[in-house]
């Protein structure tokens, strides 16, 4: 079987599995496969394949058709021109993330420089780091912190960061919400003379980041089931799941986020369908100023930019 009979065939099957785009994934998965980008296919049309190649293919092609994302199958995908590896413990970034994470990076490169090392951002809910490692690529004198409640996703967002030469300049910590803000990022200094408990909220620095930055779970719990196999069957459940409404993250960030914004700083959200309106709300009843609500690449509303 030649390069172009294995894209035909496997596009007609991926096709009748309602498969989106069936040519266009086959193209990846082979590309993948035979370790080439995917447009020197087009130069190898009449190669034929080996038996071993063609079993291999065939079973990538299989899974592809049982819904497994073809992210995982090939172990990686690119964010903002940067290769991200993703699996079961990761959200996989979509293509409207690279828009939150682009705001971030100019941002950041706009920010006014608060000390010699620069400026500084929190990644909220890391998850693979993808966002994180965009920033700290982009702005190469930025500080990066970035938090998760999962061991599991800080391990494969560390091993990200290493693999794109930004490990030395992300702090990766692990924690439920702000509280995972600690150590040399949660200790406020001491005034001489007070003990533990009387220098205003114990561990808690306030004023520590210019950007505050999050893709958080946004999907309502009751509606996780109806989503698309790739999404609901293979993204984790910590990475989707926004409480009863959708909404419990941004709850959370308007109402403790600005004690973690030096002066000027911003918050950056994403958020879902129909949900721009309500999270404008919740951050304006937190005395935030909504300066923009941005659109994704369909022109639904998609992030929210907020100050104090």
């Amino acid at each position: 079987m030649t390069v172009l009979e294995a894209i035909q065939k496997s596009t007609e099957f991926l096709g009748k599995k309602n498969i989106e785009s069936p040519r266009l994934q086959t193209e990846l998965l082979l590309a993948h496969l035979l370790k080439m980008p995917r447009m020197k296919l087009y130069l190898n049309f009449e190669r034929v394949l080996t038996a071993t190649e063609t079993d291999a293919f065939r079973e990538l092609i299989k899974r592809r058709g049982q819904r497994e994302p073809v992210q995982h199958i090939i172990g990686s995908t690119s964010f903002c021109g940067y290769e991200i590896a993703v699996n079961r413990h990761v959200l996989v970034p979509r293509p409207e993330t690279e828009l939150l994470a682009e705001l971030g990076w100019q941002f950041l490169l706009a920010s006014p420089k608060q000390s010699e090392g620069g400026a500084t951002a929190l990644d909220f809910c890391t998850g693979s780091g993808c966002i994180a490692i965009a920033l700290a690529a982009k702005c190469p004198k930025a500080k990066i912190v970035a938090t998760d409640i999962s061991a599991a996703a800080l391990a494969l967002a560390k091993e990200n960061a290493a693999r794109n030469n930004v490990a030395e300049r992300i702090e990766f910590l692990q924690g439920d919400g702000f509280a995972a803000l600690k150590d040399g990022w949660g200790e406020p200094p001491r005034e001489p003379g007070l003990a533990d408990g009387q220098n205003g909220s114990p561990g808690i620095s306030p004023h520590q980041f210019n950007l505050i930055i999050c893709n958080p779970p946004y999907i309502p719990s009751a509606e996780i089931q109806i989503l698309e196999p790739e999404v609901r069957d293979f993204d984790p459940r910590l990475a989707l799941d926004g409480g009863a409404d959708g909404l419990e993250f941004y709850r959370l960030i308007a109402s403790q986020a600005g004690a973690f914004l030096k002066p000027g700083g911003k918050v950056m959200v994403e958020f879902g369908d129909d949900q721009a309106e309500t999270i404008r709300k919740i951050f304006e009843t937190e005395k935030w100023i909504v300066e923009a609500v941005k659109e994704d690449y369909s022109q639904r509303a998609r992030i929210l930019v907020a100050r104090r």
